[in-house]
C-alpha cells in the first residue's frame, strides 16, 4: 500500500528527527494519549531515536485497559446467566476480572461469542428471539457511533431481547484529570487522531489554555507521530500552547456531524471509573433515559459488585504515566500475556503488552530476548 509506505519513509523520518534535535534545547515530557500510538512508538523504536531529555510518557488511551474491574465483573455475572448470549470483541475475553475472565465463563458453559461489530450482535438477537443478547459496548469516542447505531437498529427492528452493557469513556476529561494530578509531569500531548475524527477539536483548546500545554492531534504511522512530536517541541520551545491538527487527512475541526448528532440523541455524559485511575467526572457515556430499555445494567440489575485489584500489579501507575511497564516488579515474571495480572498486558493496545512484545524487558536492555511465551520474535525496528 503506497499510501501507508509514504508514512514509513526512513529519509523523511531522519529529516523530522533532525528538526526535533535541532529545536529541543531542554528536557520535555510529552504524553501520547492512544495505545495504538504507544505500540507504534515502541515497535519502531521512535522513543529511542529522540534526543536525550525528550521523554514520551504513555497515556491511558487503551479502552480495554481502562475498563474498570467492576464493569468486567458485571459482564462476567451477566454472561454467566443461562438465558444470555454475551457478545464482545475478542480483546475483552482475556481481561481479568476479580477471579476469572470471559474465556473461563465460556469454558464453564456460558454462551460467550466473539463478534466483529455491534451489528453482529443485533443480527444474533434477530435470529434467536428466545435468548437475551447482550453486547459489551466499551471504548473511547471512536467506537461509540457504531454502538449507538446498533441500539438504533435494534429499536427499529423492535428487538426487545437486545441490550448493551455500556462502558464508554471520553478523552478530554481524562486529560483534565491527568493535568490536575500533583504527580503530573506532562508538558504536552499527542492527541488521538481517530477520536478527533469523530469528535472534532472543540473540547481541546480550553484544555490547552487552562493548563498551558500544546496539544497536537496525531495519527499512528511513524511519520505521523514524529510530526506530532516535532510540532509539540516547537511550541514548547516558543512557550506557546495551542491545538494543532497534524492529521488533516482524517480529522476535521468539526469532527463528524452525523455521528455527533446520533451520540447526542442516544447517550448522556456521566461520571465514569477508569481502571487504575479512579472516578473522573463527566468522563463517560451511558444510555439516555429514553433508551434505558436497552441498558443491560438496568435490565439485569447487576448490583453489589465489589472488586480488588492485585496488589503486585502497577497497571494503574502505567496508565497514569507514572512508571514505565518494565518498572513494575511483576512485569515479565508474574505478569505475562499468558498469565496477565492487569488489562495493560492483555490488550493489543496496552503499554505492558507493547513492552513485552517488543522486548522492552528492562530499562537498560530495550532489545533483550523475551521469555519463551512471548508469542513473537519481532524486534523493534527503528524508522531512522
Amino acid at each position: 500500500m503506497r499510501y501507508v509506505e509514504e508514512f514509513n519513509d526512513p529519509a523523511l523520518a531522519r529529516r523530522l528527527l533532525d528538526d526535533i534535535r535541532a529545536t529541543a534545547t531542554r528536557p520535555w515530557a510529552l504524553m501520547e494519549v492512544c495505545g495504538g500510538q504507544t505500540h507504534s512508538i515502541i515497535r519502531h523504536g521512535i522513543d529511542q531515536l529522540l534526543p536525550d531529555g525528550l521523554e514520551l510518557i504513555h497515556g491511558p488511551g487503551c479502552p480495554v485497559c481502562v475498563t474498570p474491574l467492576e464493569m468486567i465483573d458485571k459482564a462476567l455475572a451477566i454472561a454467566s446467566r443461562p438465558e444470555v448470549v454475551f457478545c464482545s470483541f475478542g480483546d475483552m475475553l482475556r481481561v481479568p476480572g476479580t477471579d476469572r475472565d470471559l474465556f473461563r465463563v465460556k469454558s464453564a458453559g456460558g454462551d460467550v461469542r466473539v463478534v466483529y461489530s455491534p451489528l453482529d450482535a443485533v443480527r444474533i438477537a434477530r435470529r434467536t428471539p428466545d435468548r437475551e443478547v447482550v453486547f459489551f459496548g466499551i471504548g473511547f469516542e471512536t467506537t461509540a457511533p457504531a454502538n449507538v447505531m446498533a441500539v438504533h437498529q435494534a429499536d427499529r427492528l423492535g428487538l426487545r431481547n437486545f441490550s448493551m452493557l455500556v462502558s464508554h469513556v471520553r478523552v478530554p476529561p481524562a486529560i483534565e484529570a491527568i493535568m490536575r494530578s500533583p504527580e503530573c509531569r506532562v508538558q504536552g500531548f499527542l492527541a488521538a487522531g481517530h477520536v478527533c475524527s469523530v469528535m472534532g477539536l472543540a473540547e481541546y483548546p480550553p484544555l490547552a489554555e487552562r493548563h498551558r500545554v500544546p496539544i497536537v492531534v496525531t495519527g499512528f504511522e511513524p511519520l505521523d507521530i514524529l510530526e506530532g512530536i516535532r510540532r509539540a517541541v516547537h511550541q514548547l520551545e516558543r512557550g506557546t500552547h495551542r491545538v494543532e491538527n497534524a492529521y488533516p487527512r482524517a480529522v476535521r475541526d468539526e469532527g463528524n456531524p452525523a455521528a455527533l448528532a446520533m451520540l447526542a440523541e442516544v447517550f448522556v455524559t456521566t461520571d465514569r471509573s477508569w481502571r487504575g485511575i479512579g472516578r473522573i467526572p463527566d468522563s463517560g457515556w451511558s444510555l439516555a433515559p429514553a433508551w434505558r430499555s436497552f441498558d443491560a445494567e438496568h435490565r439485569f440489575q447487576v448490583t453489589g459488585v465489589t472488586t480488588e485489584e492485585p496488589a503486585v500489579c502497577r497497571s494503574g501507575d502505567v496508565l497514569q504515566g507514572l512508571v514505565k511497564p518494565h518498572e513494575c516488579e511483576a512485569f515479565g515474571t508474574l505478569c505475562t500475556p499468558r498469565t496477565p495480572l492487569g488489562a495493560t498486558m492483555v490488550s493489543s493496545e496496552g503499554a505492558c503488552a507493547a513492552y513485552y512484545h517488543y522486548r522492552r524487558l528492562r530499562p537498560a536492555a530495550a532489545t533483550a530476548r523475551a521469555p519463551q511465551d512471548a508469542g513473537s520474535t519481532e524486534e523493534a525496528t527503528p524508522v531512522g
